[in-house]
């Protein structure tokens, strides 16, 4: 019997989810405890870790073999009769943009500056898709054909743009507001471009459910490395659906109740709770070719500003 009730609930609350989302989920596992590991994995020890989730057998084969030929984000190796999978050079690279902002210890000041993207030359057929990316990547659309962003990396816009083929067709400009970027027509402007209002209720949620899981393993005398792992895995996987919806926005920009702050502090007090006894069942139960998952990298333990494990 599980030691956290709450816990319980909310595998149980995964397990009967229609439909269930087996491959989002995989891709929180690869990005979380697989890629720091040297990111290859036997696709035998994935099917027997995700039991614990409720998922069976066909339906890991069924997600991988989609996550592998459909998106792509996985890539097979064959060797004997076993399969290892590791993230394709496409799922790296968007795997890179999504995880880092996951575990970010605080968000950097802002100095006011914003990226422009205007797109009335993008060709129709692609504007859509362009429009799409940028919004991926935190911009706002204050027009049909103008998206923005505050304190974006300039050289990513561009190299997200080069690779749709629209770089030459998109015109972009790089701002200073000055002092005046706290306006309350400003912050106005950014709830409506970005649905901070709904992103907002998405953050309260996910206090709702994961807080009285912290508080129940953090009263615990010991804790179970497997529990930690379905709470930590859960806990990154909730947090990155909502965390991939907002913006981060800078605080200047955001509304005086904002419950993105209070998410992330929790989302880095449980994780650092969870993280060594979690470790502990990723070694023991993730196998590659050559036996155990190497050693976490080194940036690894740089997660939320500092993790032990």
């Amino acid at each position: 019997m599980s030691n956290s009730s709450h816990l319980a609930e909310l595998v149980q609350q995964f397990c009967t989810q229609r439909p269930i989302r087996a491959g989002s989920l995989i891709i929180t596992i690869f990005g979380d405890a697989i890629v720091p590991r040297g990111g290859t994995v036997w696709l035998g020890s994935l099917i027997k870790v995700l039991e614990s989730f409720g998922l069976n057998q066909r339906l890991v084969r069924t997600s991988v073999f989609r996550l592998s030929k459909e998106e792509p984000w996985l890539s097979a190796q064959q060797l004997g009769r076993r399969s290892y999978y590791s993230l394709t050079a496409q799922g790296r690279r968007r795997f890179d943009k999504a995880f880092k902002r996951i575990y970010l210890p605080v968000l950097p000041e802002w100095d006011g500056s914003w990226c422009l993207a205007v797109l009335s030359q993008v060709p129709v057929d692609i504007r859509q898709q362009v429009r799409d990316e940028l919004s991926w990547m935190g911009f706002g659309s204050f027009s049909p054909i103008l998206m923005a962003m505050p304190h974006c990396d300039m050289q990513e816009v561009r190299n997200t743009l080069q690779e749709l083929g629209a770089l030459d067709d998109c015109i972009l400009f790089e701002t200073r507001e000055g002092d005046a970027f706290s306006s309350q027509a400003l912050r106005e402007q950014s709830r409506e471009c970005w649905n901070l209002d709904q992103v907002s209720d998405s953050y309260k949620h996910f206090l709702e459910r994961f807080r009285p899981v912290w508080q129940e393993m953090k009263a615990q005398d010991s804790l179970d490395p497997g529990e930690c792992f379905l709470a930590r895995t859960l806990l990154i996987h909730e947090y990155r659906k909502v965390l991939l919806r907002d913006p981060q926005l800078p605080a200047e920009l955001l509304p005086q109740d904002w419950s993105g702050v209070a998410a992330r502090q929790l989302c880095r007090n449980l994780y650092s709770l969870v993280c060594a006894a979690s470790e502990e069942y990723i070694a023991k139960m993730f196998e590659t070719a050559d036996g155990p998952l190497p050693e976490p990298m080194p940036a690894f333990y740089k997660r939320f500003g500092g993790v032990k494990a």
